[in-house]
């Protein structure tokens, strides 16, 4: 435990309105020398999505990720006019956010909104933690969301944008063509 003194205050914060201050891989090394093999083990193989853990921790971020995709798509389905199946067991601060995620005004802040509430879930994990493997654990989901909110390029997102809408215009105007 002595060893987590050093390796947990010399982390990096996270943030979500920030570049990630480490990779992962980084991360993973300077885990290497301060954890036990299992823990080094859980968390090499940790994502944002993992569910079949022993670890208590892990379970319950896997329990709060897959209600919010699982209201996320829900609530998708419904706006495609899909009927969704009866779910009794919904929780109301989960619809807030998808509620504010689903009227964002772009699919980019609708995925901030997903981050922010999910790193704050997080956070309500590790509240009482200070030196422990719940810690590291939050700390490694928090980067892997980190990750994949890197993929997205507002750049990119606008130029495949419109090329889908010019390749739509111009199948419409080949259709017109060919009447």
């Amino acid at each position: 435990m002595a060893s987590y003194y050093y390796l947990i205050s010399s982390l990096p914060s996270l943030r979500t309105d920030a570049p990630m201050p480490i990779s992962y891989d980084a991360f993973l090394e300077q885990c290497r020398s301060a954890v036990n093999e299992s823990t080094f083990k859980t968390l090499k193989e940790l994502d944002a999505n993992s569910s079949k853990s022993q670890i208590a921790f892990v379970r319950k971020w896997s329990s709060f990720n897959s209600r919010l995709t699982a209201e996320l798509n829900r609530r998708r389905r419904e706006k495609f006019g899909k009927k969704s199946e009866g779910n009794s067991d919904r929780d109301s601060e989960i619809e807030k956010i998808v509620s504010a995620a689903m009227g964002a005004e772009n699919p980019l802040v609708a995925e901030k909104i997903l981050l922010n509430a999910q790193f704050a879930y997080l956070d309500s994990l590790v509240a009482m933690h200070f030196f422990d493997d719940n810690v590291l654990f939050g700390y490694a989901v928090k980067l892997r969301l980190l990750e994949r909110q890197n993929i997205f390029d507002t750049a990119k997102g606008k130029k495949e944008f419109t090329r889908l809408y010019d390749s739509i215009q111009e199948q419409i105007m080949n259709i017109g063509l060919e009447k």
